[in-house]
């Protein structure tokens, strides 16, 4: 069996490609021994923010992290130069990153690779629908729950994030409004933590033609406010609420959010739209590639413990289909890997008319 070739970019003098100014280097390794407040440049004076007081460190990565990349240690394949470059331009600008590309090839994934090899933590993951709208992505207001609670049927005092419970308001009922808010992806993002939160808006392309232009003063002026809070903020200035991050409380004052660092924003779109040239002005673009032969191998690698190289004749033969029937996703060829390591035989007849059904062509023919 011919072993798949596992090339690496090369420069012109033969060596790895490495530029200097890089900081994400596509490794999808955590940095080694390396903090990234230590080696980020400070923002160009136009996108500095001075968001305060500083919150904690945000949770480490989650579970979804390695559902997504494979357990952090294995082998991984080093991104492309020029992916590495606009990522990391996005990151020097303090600017959103608009990753297009077709479906399933891996945009969504560079928020996670990102996150892990700065050592960002969760990523905060906004999917995008037709009902979607910018109040959704920054914050949820419970008006009813607030009602109910107004009139004696309401939930007590939830505790701080310390544990200890606030007391009511005076002649309040034991619940505060703080109690009825939770900030959404977007308005955690923009929170005033010390390093950039990864934010990931997924398929923008299936908002309302009008979330693109919503979003830009909220991106670039970094802040914005909660009107129930800014309404209450006379008798009640501090309000304690939750954010995306499960269990974790903030203080909010005066109704007004304003971040310290600017997010690390990745923008996925299938390239079903286009967008209004203001919003694209704003943003570093990047149009993703189909993944090569071994980065889909360091792919069946990171998820599958023990079978690097045992697979290069499904990777060929999934990129020969992909080709044929313009696109295939991923996790197809990784739903294909799965029932050969589950002890699927391919010599009992029906492996053909598995890998038919499993790698049919994603254009919506029957």
């Amino acid at each position: 069996m011919n072993r798949v070739q596992h090339p690496v970019e090369n420069s012109r003098n033969g060596g790895p490609v490495s530029r200097s100014w890089w900081i994400y280097r596509g490794t999808g390794q955590p940095l080694p021994d390396i903090r990234l407040a230590d080696v980020l440049p400070p923002p160009p004076g136009w996108r500095a923010f001075d968001g305060g007081p500083v919150l904690p460190p945000v949770p480490a990565e989650s579970a979804e992290t390695d559902r997504r990349l494979g357990r952090a240690g294995r082998t991984t394949s080093r991104q492309d130069p020029h992916d590495i470059d606009m990522i990391n331009t996005a990151l020097l600008l303090r600017r959103p990153l608009l990753v297009t590309g077709r479906p399933g090839i891996g945009k969504s994934t560079l928020a996670y690779l990102v996150a892990r090899e700065l050592g960002l933590g969760r990523v905060l993951h906004w999917g995008i629908t037709s009902r979607s709208t910018l109040r959704s992505g920054l914050y949820e207001y419970d008006a009813i729950g607030r009602a109910q609670a107004s009139l004696g049927r309401g939930p007590a005092a939830v505790p701080d994030g310390d544990g200890t419970a606030e007391a009511p308001p005076e002649g309040g009922t034991g619940a505060r409004i703080g109690d009825f808010v939770r900030l959404g992806p977007l308005g955690t993002a923009l929170l005033p933590y010390e390093l950039p939160r990864v934010l990931l808006i997924d398929e923008l392309d299936k908002s309302d033609i009008d979330l693109p232009g919503d979003l830009l003063h909220v991106l670039e002026n970094g802040s914005y406010d909660i009107p129930e809070l800014v309404r209450a903020r006379h008798h009640e200035s501090e309000a304690r609420v939750f954010t995306d991050d499960p269990d974790t409380t903030v203080t909010v004052t005066d109704g007004r959010v304003r971040c310290r660092a600017f997010p690390f924003v990745v923008i996925t779109s299938n390239g079903e739209r286009q967008f209004p040239p203001a919003f694209l002005r704003r943003c570093v673009r990047l149009d993703v590639s189909p993944p090569r032969e071994d980065q889909l191998a360091a792919m069946i690698a990171a998820h599958f413990r023990d079978q690097e190289g045992r697979h290069d004749d499904m990777i060929r033969a999934f990129v020969e289909r992909s080709r044929e029937n313009g696109g295939l996703a991923t996790d197809q060829l990784l739903n294909a890997v799965f029932l050969r390591t589950a002890g699927v035989r391919e010599d009992d007849g029906s492996w053909g008319e598995l890998l038919e059904a499993l790698w049919r062509e994603l254009s919506g023919a029957p």
